[in-house]
């Protein structure tokens, strides 16, 4: 059963850190792009990292350059996003997502990709 996990939130305050877990199963990471949404109440869910199948290449937002870094665990079937100087408007549910179409590469674009997890809630607040 294809499954994709995400753990890892919580409650933070700002300029602190947290890392988040997508836990894949189901199907080959390897072969695949991952990436990580976000969305805050009512606001659309934006994109904000994503990572090649290799790891090799990386994607992300404007607004968590330098603060945020993926990674990846193909032996493990983890993809990771480490989250550091959390702000406030860093607030929101994410979620992990894959993206059948994109191996080498990856964007942001919310179109390219498919099955995605739960969500794990972030919050930060002091």
């Amino acid at each position: 059963q294809l499954q994709l996990v995400e753990s890892g939130g919580g409650l933070v305050q700002p300029g602190g850190s947290l890392r988040l877990s997508c836990a894949t199963s189901g199907f080959t990471l390897d072969y695949y792009a991952i990436g990580w949404f976000r969305q805050a109440p009512g606001k659309e869910r934006e994109g904000v990292s994503c990572i090649s199948s290799s790891g090799i290449s990386t994607n992300y937002a404007d607004s968590v350059k330098g603060r945020f870094t993926i990674s990846r665990d193909n032996a493990k079937n983890m993809v990771y996003l480490q989250m550091n100087s959390l702000k406030p408007e860093d607030t929101a549910v994410y979620y992990c997502a894959v993206s059948w179409g994109q191996g080498r590469s990856c964007s942001l674009t919310e179109g390219e990709y498919g099955n995605r997890g739960r969500g794990t809630q972030v919050t930060v607040s002091s």
